[in-house]
């Protein structure tokens, strides 16, 4: 064969062409059922998902309504983007956002910038010492009181707290005293076998039931 004679194709044009279309058929049809079964999957997820954005907007809505009946010290502007912080930190932690705001009504009557006889400072009451060891455990700058009486700041490290004291104590009632008393007093009056101050949590549940 010379060099420049034409090379002769293996199988008819024909048959390439058949060829050819049958590998566009089999893209397109895999494409097709890729498609039919991400729609299918989502189909299951979607009804799901729009009742727990109603249902979180609803809850955030609540917590604001809440905010608005107190004198916070705070913005209305404020107060929006708080109830949403409250409602996700609550979340994140495993708590009713309810619950979180019976503790901020028993602990400071939602007064950002409450300081108590002790020194407890913010929403969530906390003491500077406390919260500045959370403050470092959370990656959180510590700015002392510029941190505590940021509200946004104060709930994050507030309802942190109290999840750690829950699982230290495994009672949600032994956690919420401590939070008022301190780990350190109600570990010893376990250790003693001495009655638990029971005041304090049931002021939170009646708060709480009353939300």
């Amino acid at each position: 064969m010379e060099l420049n004679e034409p090379l002769i194709p293996t199988c008819p044009p024909q048959a390439q062409a058949v060829r050819v279309s049958h590998s566009t058929d089999y893209k397109g049809f895999f494409l097709k059922v890729t498609l039919f079964i991400l729609i299918f999957t989502l189909s299951f997820h979607f009804p799901n998902l729009i009742p727990k954005i109603q249902n979180r907007q609803q809850t955030i809505q609540e917590i604001f309504e809440v905010l608005e009946r107190y004198s916070t010290g705070l913005a209305s502007a404020m107060k929006e983007e708080l109830a949403e912080v409250i409602y996700e930190e609550a979340t994140r932690n495993n708590h009713d956002p309810k619950f979180i705001l019976a503790l901020i009504a028993i602990e400071s009557s939602f007064q950002n910038w409450s300081v108590s006889h002790r020194g407890a400072k913010g929403l969530m009451q906390i003491m500077p010492y406390v919260a500045q060891s959370l403050a470092q455990e959370m990656g959180i700058e510590w700015s002392g009181d510029r941190t505590l009486f940021n509200p946004f700041l104060n709930i994050k490290m507030g309802t942190y707290y109290l999840s750690q004291l829950i699982f230290d104590f495994d009672d949600i009632r032994l956690a919420l005293t401590a939070y008022n008393y301190g780990p350190s007093y109600v570990k010893g009056l376990k250790e003693k076998k001495k009655q638990i101050p029971s005041h304090y949590y049931q002021k939170v549940f009646t708060v709480y039931q009353s939300l």
